[in-house]
């Protein structure tokens, strides 16, 4: 454990993260910053059956985190001009033949209607399938497929053969199709691949070294490790999918930080050190999802808590790996933690995933839910 804030919130983080471990989540690291300075500590184990802590500074898959990191650039193109919040889609990615109706603003406010390709499930309990995912009926699929490569062009023309969930800007639906899209737009407009563009405005600026978009399955050294579970032949198996390739989900969830790169992330983010101020207060400008103290802006969660206050988030899962990113409105708090599990198509570990959220919400931030 490492902290030099009042040794109260650290001693309570300590007692915190030592209860999230259980079966399920085999380790987790938690970051915590405010005016008074930081504290990092780990808990559980970096791999099965071992003794050895996840790593402080270890690298971690941070799910459904890229989509802010993606919306973000988005903001930044319009601030440099080079795209517009209401532009449709399809002024830019004109050969997909996208709905005219649907704009920027809807792909990132989650807004569009646009079928998600990770499949849908609908409010009368029917769900449509989509690719294979660790979750669900297809979880051996992509278990045995896990290398496969999707092109993002491909993702979005599966969910363009579906129907749309509602028409655009009339409903709240999360869906990545949404933020594939968003990649999709960043590459057209700029000419260049979403990592260059990335690197240029956003991971050079701030210093994040340990922040990439992968291409393949690799994972730097140090990480924890992730797992998955599944039968076969009626008996159980456990498999380390450390190292799998994350294109099956592309811009919603495929890139790999720290803590402390999401920590220096949004807290600048929240700080108004990346974009406008016009376009800061556009990203955090709350859109009902029908979720009880829970709406979205542009890419972010904003949250309130059970005293009232906001909480700007978003996390994320990815087959074996979290990490939860949270940070007041003016990025003097800010929370951000990784945790190592083992997934199943089942979600058996969804349950200790939401618990541990309101754990640390709860400790940092005086209550609420997380997304």
């Amino acid at each position: 454990m490492t902290a030099n804030v009042s040794s109260p919130t650290a001693d309570r983080l300590e007692r915190t993260i030592e209860t999230i471990v259980d079966p399920g989540i085999i380790g987790i690291t938690v970051r915590f910053h405010d005016e008074q300075g930081g504290w990092v500590g780990s808990a559980g184990a970096a791999e099965l059956g071992g003794d050895a802590k996840p790593p402080a500074d270890g690298h971690i898959r941070i799910g459904s985190n890229t989509k802010t990191f993606t919306a973000t650039l988005v903001l930044q193109l319009v601030a440099e001009g080079r795209i517009g919040l209401d532009d449709p889609v399809t002024d830019h990615l004109p050969e997909l033949g996208i709905d005219e109706r649907i704009t920027v603003r809807m792909l990132l406010r989650q807004t569009s209607g646009l079928f998600n390709f990770t499949g849908e499930v609908y409010e009368d309990g029917s769900v449509v399938l989509g690719i294979p995912m660790p979750y669900g009926p297809h979880g051996k699929e992509w278990l045995n497929n896990r290398f496969k490569t999707y092109r993002p062009q491909e993702l979005v023309e599966l969910a363009l053969s579906k129907p749309a969930r509602f028409e655009p800007g009339t409903g709240w639906s999360y869906s990545n199709t949404n933020y594939v899209l968003a990649r999709m737009l960043i590459e057209k407009v700029t000419g260049r691949t979403v990592t260059e563009e990335m690197q240029r405005l956003i991971l050079t600026r701030l210093g994040m070294s340990h922040t990439v978009v992968p291409h393949g399955a690799e994972i730097a050294e140090p990480h924890a490790h992730a797992y998955y579970r599944y039968d076969e032949d009626g008996e159980p198996r456990t498999v380390d999918i450390t190292r799998q390739n994350p294109s099956w989900v592309s811009a919603g969830g495929d890139m790999i930080s720290t803590t402390e790169d999401l920590h220096t992330f949004i807290a600048a983010l929240t700080a108004g050190k990346l974009l406008p101020d016009e376009l800061r207060e556009e990203m955090f400008t709350p859109h009902a999802t029908g979720i009880p103290g829970m709406d979205y802006g542009l890419g972010v969660f904003l949250l309130t808590t059970d005293d009232g206050a906001t909480v700007i988030s978003h996390n994320g899962a990815s087959a074996g790996h979290a990490a939860l990113m949270y940070a007041t409105p003016d990025g003097a708090k800010t929370l951000t933690a990784a945790l190592n599990c083992v997934d199943d198509s089942n979600l058996t570990v969804a349950a200790a995933f939401q618990r541990a959220q309101h754990r640390l919400l709860n400790e940092v931030f005086g209550g609420g839910q997380a997304a």
